[in-house]
């Protein structure tokens, strides 16, 4: 027998699979954890307690299109990975739970 928590799991995932499975939403949803990678190093970079940073910042090479593009990668990157690596996670336990839902329907009727 499955429990409470496993059925409306399997019945919340087979609502809402395909609706969270686009990359836009994906990336939507994955903005806040991408957001916890860039800020400690926008603040580290820009606060000058690490003086190589604060010399190659004063420095006339320094292009901060780079650094914004190089923030900009990231957040996307770490957006889009982790909504899918969690996608993934909710996939494979609801295909886990209805095989079992199958196995046990099966012993069931036996």
């Amino acid at each position: 027998m499955l429990s409470d928590q496993e059925e409306a799991f399997i019945i919340y995932w087979a609502a809402n699979r395909e609706k969270q499975k686009r990359t836009f939403r994906q990336f939507l949803l994955g903005i806040p954890l991408a957001l916890l990678f860039v800020i400690p190093i926008t603040l580290n970079f820009f606060s000058g307690w690490y003086k190589r940073a604060t010399m190659m910042r004063d420095t006339p090479d320094f292009n901060p299109g780079v650094l914004l593009l190089a923030l900009i990668l990231i957040v996307v990157f770490v957006a889009i990975f982790s909504r899918k690596f969690k996608w993934e996670q909710n996939e494979q336990r609801y295909i886990e739970l209805l095989a079992k839902k199958e196995r046990l329907e099966k012993s069931e009727k036996k």
